[in-house]
C-alpha cells in the first residue's frame, strides 16, 4: 500500500513535509519511504516506486493518475485505487455480483476523455461497494480481472494498516514538529522514528508476541529502566494498565 501523511511544520517556518510510504501488510513494516515538501503533488511520489511483477499496490484516490497507473499495468503488477467522484468510465459489460456482500456492481470498461483515454488505453475494472460498517459507498478502479469483487474491496480495506502506521508514528513517536530546519535534520528525525517502529516489529515477530506494535511500544516505554527480560516483560505485562499519559519514566518522546 502506498500512502502519505503530512508531518508537522518546521520550528522557524510554516513549511511542512509529506512522508509517502510503501507499506507491506504481510510484514507490517514500511518497504521504503519517500519525503517531499508539502506542496509537491502526491502522484509524483509514484515515480519512485520500483513495481514488482504480480504484486498488488493499493492507493488512495489522491494517487489517481492514469498515466502512472498504466505503468503499473505495463510492469505486470496490479493496482486497486479509490476512484475520484468525477471519473468518466464507459462500461462495456457487467459481471454478476452478490449484492448481499455489499458489492453494488462490477463493471469492465474504459476510461473516457481525450487525454485520460490515451494515458490509460486498455480496459479497466470498476467496482462499487457499500461499506455497511462505516456507512460509506466506495468506488474502486483496478487492472485485476481475476479476483472477485469482494476480494478487491477487501484489498482496499487493508489500506487501513498504513493509516494505523501513520497514526502510530505521529502519536506515539511524537513526530509532530521538528527540532532542526535543514533537510538532513528532518530526515534524521523521521528515520529514527521509522527505525524505532521497525525494531519493535522485529521484536514482535522474533519473539512471536501476540501483541500489536502499539502495545509493545507502550510496554517498553513504561519499562525502559526495568531489568526484566524483554520476552518476560512482554508476555506478562498487562497492557490495559499502561497509560502513556501517566508515565514518569523515560519514554520514547525522542524528538
Amino acid at each position: 500500500m502506498f500512502e502519505r501523511v503530512l508531518l508537522g511544520s518546521f520550528p522557524k517556518t510554516k513549511a511542512g513535509i509529506k512522508l509517502h510510504t510503501l507499506f507491506d501488510i504481510n510484514t507490517q513494516i514500511p518497504v521504503f519511504i519517500h519525503i517531499t515538501e508539502a506542496n509537491v503533488h502526491d502522484v509524483n511520489a509514484m515515480d519512485v516506486i520500483d513495481y514488482e511483477p504480480f504484486a498488488y499496490y493499493i492507493f488512495d484516490r489522491a494517487y489517481v493518475d492514469y498515466e502512472r497507473l498504466f505503468r503499473i499495468t505495463k510492469a505486470n503488477a496490479y493496482f486497486v485505487v479509490r476512484a475520484k467522484s468525477n471519473v468518466k468510465f464507459k462500461r462495456m459489460y457487467s459481471q454478476k455480483v452478490d449484492k448481499t456482500t455489499g458489492i453494488k456492481y462490477d463493471q469492465i470498461g474504459k476510461i473516457e476523455g481525450f487525454y485520460t483515454s490515451k494515458d490509460y488505453p486498455e480496459k479497466m475494472r470498476k467496482v462499487k461497494f457499500f461499506d455497511c460498517e462505516n456507512k460509506k459507498t466506495l468506488v474502486f478502479l483496478t487492472n485485476n480481472f481475476e479476483l472477485s469483487a469482494e476480494d478487491i474491496a477487501l484489498l482496499y480495506k487493508q489500506r487501513w494498516q498504513v493509516e494505523l502506521f501513520f497514526k502510530w508514528i505521529k502519536q506515539h513517536l511524537k513526530v509532530k514538529t521538528f527540532w532542526g530546519t535543514t533537510e538532513n535534520a528532518v530526515r534524521i528525525q523521521i528515520n529514527v522514528a521509522i527505525i524505532t517502529y521497525c525494531l519493535v516489529s522485529i521484536i514482535s515477530k522474533d519473539l512471536k508476541i501476540n501483541r500489536s506494535t502499539y502495545e509493545i511500544l507502550q510496554i517498553l516505554s513504561a519499562s525502559l529502566l526495568d531489568k526484566t527480560s524483554i520476552n518476560e516483560l512482554l508476555m506478562k505485562s498487562d497492557y490495559n494498565n499502561v497509560n502513556e499519559h501517566n508515565i514518569n519514566q523515560l519514554v520514547f518522546n525522542l524528538f
